[in-house]
């Protein structure tokens, strides 16, 4: 699977854009805010219908604008599609794949198949266990349409639940119908956990191996899931919550409570752990992710690196590059010293220069 064409009108400070991909190794470089990373928040809308920077789509849409298009072509093992996307700032997004419009944005998912690298995915160790449930709901609802439902269906329940919760001391009445939600909640929140579990479990075995590789064999990582609560007693575990819910206006049990455990020679890094090391399992999981992937769809999947290798030392330099081989990057820098000092091939360059881009080279 590989990019072949990107299209923009009137996107962040691209007024109009049209570039071509190889399907190899490809560079965008430039000074900061030039533009780069948008080519790739545009590419990750079209796989995902969202920002990577949790943008709303009036802020994505060209200053002084009421719209903006993204047109992305993709061949899929010799067969093109095309996903035509129409942002506008006060109306519900369009979204269409092989030019027939399609009525749900989780439709979009597993249509294309992307991995998003940027230099704050290095702290998703570190950092709270919303940013691990982010990269655990987006890289399922890319492979599994059942999971995406269950999660829309999760979701939609939890806000209507907190709704009400919120509005329980002015209509006390209402608090008869909290069983009836929370029914609902088990049922989705339930399925919810299962395919979290299976999934880590398969992630686990791979990362393992990559992570020896990537220490010299000096760590063992392993992950595993930490459920907010076990799964059979989930409706047990909100009954139990009820008041504390009641006075607090919001559910506070539940998977949107998840987390992933991480334990590297059996220490939690979250917590203990040295940077090096939560940034060494970072890397660790994007390169799972990708194997997963591969793995799921028996294709590669669409890798965007968002000025990483600035952020790494050259060890896991050397060990990312040499990863990504036979996958289609699309890597954005401000300089192209790290390739050339690692001997990295690259197919085609680009130089990004407030909103333009000049391809400059081509299979160097």
């Amino acid at each position: 699977m590989f990019v072949k064409s990107l299209e923009l009108k009137n996107y962040r400070n691209y007024e109009k854009l049209h570039i071509e991909f190889d399907s190899g190794t490809n560079i965008l470089y430039g000074d900061n805010a030039q533009g780069k990373t948008n080519i790739l928040e545009s590419i990750y809308v079209c796989a995902t219908s969202k920002s990577h920077r949790g943008s709303k789509d009036r802020e994505i849409i060209h200053f002084n604008d009421e719209e903006s298009h993204i047109k992305l072509l993709v061949d899929k093992k010799g067969v093109e599609t095309r996903i035509d996307m129409h942002l506008k700032k006060n109306k519900a997004k369009g979204i269409a794949i092989g030019g027939i419009p399609i009525r749900k944005a989780s439709e979009l998912f597993g249509n294309i198949n992307v991995v998003f690298f940027s230099p704050e995915d290095l702290n998703i160790i570190k950092n709270g266990p919303a940013e691990r449930r982010r990269f655990l709901d987006m890289e399922l609802c890319q492979l599994d349409k059942v999971y995406t439902a269950q999660l829309v269906g999760y979701n939609k329940i939890l806000a209507q639940r907190n709704r009400l919760l919120k509005d329980l001391p002015f209509r006390p009445e209402y608090e008869d119908t909290l069983p009836v939600w929370d029914m609902q909640l088990v049922k989705y929140g339930q399925e919810l956990m299962k395919i979290r579990k299976k999934f880590l479990e398969e992630l686990n075995e791979l990362i393992r191996g990559i992570h020896e590789r990537l220490t010299g064999g000096r760590e063992r990582l392993e992950i595993s899931y930490e459920p907010d609560t076990d799964p059979e007693l989930f409706e047990t575990v909100l009954s139990e919550v009820k008041e504390k819910d009641i006075r607090n206006k919001v559910s506070t049990r539940g998977p949107h409570r998840d987390d992933i455990m991480f334990l590297v020679n059996g220490i939690d890094i979250r917590k203990y752990g040295s940077q090096g090391q939560q940034r060494s399992a970072a890397l660790s999981l994007k390169l799972s992710e990708i194997e997963m992937i591969r793995r799921e769809i028996r294709d590669t999947p669409i890798l965007l690196l968002d000025d990483v290798l600035s952020e790494l030392d050259g060890g896991r330099q050397n060990h990312l590059l040499e990863s990504i081989k036979n996958i289609q990057t699309i890597i954005t820098c401000t300089g192209l010293d790290d390739f050339v000092n690692n001997h990295f091939s690259i197919n085609q360059v680009f130089k990004v220069v407030n909103g333009s881009i000049v391809c400059e080279k081509e299979k160097i």
